[in-house]
């Protein structure tokens, strides 16, 4: 899908398989919101939402690899869930939804969420759609800023009702 030379190896951006589950928990549950909600100790929750979303087209689940110099693959290192969405407002417009962005910890600020979500937004572009949108919890700030300087505007309010 994409592959960018950074320190330490190569960054590879592939769609994940049902092996990655484990790492892309991990990665949801690296901060205070996430370890509140997710846990690797029953995966059959994620395996039946893994496989849903893998069998539609306007859903992709993508995970970025750092692999050393001069081996074949690497750890699972980041994530995150792209969905194409039709819609009736803005004259039938799709849109694309950026889920669950998450880079390992220890890689943060080395630019790899930024090759992500640039490869999300050529992505949405080459399946015609005309905005991305996405959320974050209002308490990351760092993400928010993030988005920011990437164009994103906080345009809209979200809101949620859990069920």
């Amino acid at each position: 899908m994409f592959t960018a030379d950074v320190d330490g190896g190569t960054f590879r951006l592939r769609h994940a398989t049902p092996a990655d589950l484990p790492a892309m928990v991990r990665l949801l549950a690296d901060d205070a919101l996430g370890a509140g909600r997710e846990t690797a100790q029953d995966m059959e929750p994620y395996e039946h939402a893994f496989d849903a979303i893998a069998a539609d087209r306007n859903h992709l689940l993508v995970v970025g690899e750092l692999v050393p110099h001069g081996e074949a693959a690497g750890a699972a290192v980041a994530t995150f869930q792209l969905s194409f969405l039709p819609g009736i407002s803005r004259k039938g417009a799709w849109r694309s939804q950026l889920e669950g962005v998450r880079v390992d910890a220890s890689l943060r600020s080395q630019g790899l969420g930024k090759l992500m979500v640039g490869w999300a937004v050529g992505e949405s572009r080459r399946r015609g759609c005309t905005l991305m949108q996405l959320t974050t919890h209002q308490s990351r700030t760092a993400a928010q800023r993030f988005y920011q300087q990437l164009g994103f505007e906080a345009s809209h309010v979200g809101m949620k009702l859990a069920l």
